[in-house]
């Protein structure tokens, strides 16, 4: 991995990052994203939470199908059925701060996700980018905005 160069990535569409596997887990949400999913949706906020959350240590996520080994309730044959709408989180993998050391990107991101080294390579003011909103996501959500 060479952020000063970029990071060649596109998206496989594999569904892989949608699964808990180690110390990847939760889709946490944000106000912002709790919103844009029940709009989506055309339901309440709190109907959203109600149907499609659980809450872990005052946080709240997106339930995982556990018969499932861990998949998100909205991955679907593979695919995210609310792409267009996703949480953050999902919308910046995989480029997430703790993601961004050599050893956890070759030894758990580029092994687990097909889109690492595919399509075109995403420059670094775009990486950090990415990892700025992150960033800030995981705040408001540690705040709960």
């Amino acid at each position: 991995m060479d952020i000063e160069n970029g990071i060649r990535f596109e998206c496989q569409g594999s569904g892989n990052c949608c699964v808990s596997r180690g110390s990847y887990g939760y889709v946490y949400l944000s106000k912002k994203d709790i919103k844009t999913l029940s709009a989506e949706m055309k339901i309440t906020k709190k109907k959203f939470i109600k149907n499609y959350c659980q809450e872990t240590d005052n946080f709240i996520h997106l339930k995982e199908l556990k018969k499932n080994k861990g998949n998100c309730i909205f991955l679907i044959d593979k695919r995210c059925s609310v792409y267009k709408s996703r949480p953050i989180q999902c919308r910046t993998w995989p480029f997430w701060p703790e993601n961004m050391n050599t050893k956890n990107w070759n030894n758990d991101i580029a092994k687990n996700c097909p889109g690492v080294g595919k399509g075109r390579i995403i420059k670094k003011r775009e990486i950090l980018k990415q990892l700025k909103i992150d960033y800030e996501n995981e705040i408001n959500i540690r705040n709960r905005n």
